[in-house]
């Protein structure tokens, strides 16, 4: 396998978008989730390099891209579009397959609903969840807030590194809402019900591989992490029931599965594909 990793950028929006090629092999895109970078996966990445031809990059404000003066699941999917017609533009045998954990499996999901012609195969780690109702309720804001704002002071010790978030607390919290709507149909503040993700799932007829993290929020028996799990795994039984076709792998592990069960993750992806 070449060691030689290719570094380049994408400009939309008014943002620069730091991208990074790599390995051999089926071509992979691999996309972050929410304030995660290409720095924290790094592992991954070079363990999916031995078997693919690996496409990574980072979220606008994340990493070594620059930041925006808008952040929302629109913005971070025009970036993800340009990222991918780039892509194409690198003259691939076949059509790549799309990995994405986190928020960037719901990217993953919107993109392929619209341009499906481009994908290949679909590897969704730990989001993408079609929950039943919102993950984030009035009782859960102040933790999560207070989550947020911790993060967001440690960013600060990190500023200038590969692995800085320029997000705010509030950024960070605002986008988590509005992908609760994205996901579960229901927004709560206005009385709404609508189809939510799976309506976007329905217009993907390639294959899809979820690898799911048993114990998503933790494994604490208190405060609102026994919720949450039970609501994760209601959330891929309701997935299944409509989509029985998706393959799901369950992993004993939290939501940061990417980093801690590498080797697990990597093997799933590239026993799918």
């Amino acid at each position: 396998m070449t060691t030689e990793i290719d570094q380049f950028t994408v400009r939309h929006d008014g943002v620069t978008i730091s991208v990074s090629r790599g390995g051999e092999g089926r071509p992979l895109v691999l996309c972050p989730g929410l304030t995660s970078t290409q720095a924290e996966l790094h592992e991954l990445i070079g363990v999916l390099r031995r078997d693919f031809d690996v496409v990574s990059f980072d979220l606008r404000g994340h990493g070594l891209s620059s930041g925006g003066d808008r952040y929302s699941f629109e913005a971070f999917l025009g970036d993800f579009v340009a990222v991918l017609a780039e892509v194409g533009r690198l003259g691939f045998g076949s059509a790549p397959v799309l990995a994405g954990h986190s928020y960037g499996a719901d990217l993953v999901v919107h993109y392929a609903a619209e341009y499906p012609e481009t994908v290949g195969e679909l590897v969704l780690i730990d989001g993408a969840n079609p929950i039943p109702a919102p993950f984030i309720t009035a009782a859960d804001l102040p933790g999560f807030r207070a989550l947020w704002e911790d993060l967001a002071a440690w960013q600060e010790t990190i500023k200038g590194t590969p692995r800085h978030v320029s997000l705010t607390a509030q950024e960070i919290l605002d986008l988590n809402l509005e992908l609760d709507v994205l996901r579960s149909g229901i927004d709560i503040d206005i009385d709404m019900v609508g189809p939510g993700i799976l309506d976007r799932y329905r217009k993907i007829d390639r294959p899809i591989r979820m690898i799911m993290a048993s114990s998503m929020a933790g494994d604490s028996g208190e405060g609102r992490a026994p919720r949450h799990n039970r609501l994760w795994r209601a959330g891929i039984e309701r997935l299944v029931r409509e989509q029985p076709d998706i393959a799901i792998s369950w992993l004993d592990a939290t939501h940061a599965l990417v980093v801690d069960r590498v080797p697990e993750v990597a093997e799933l992806i590239l026993d799918r594909c």
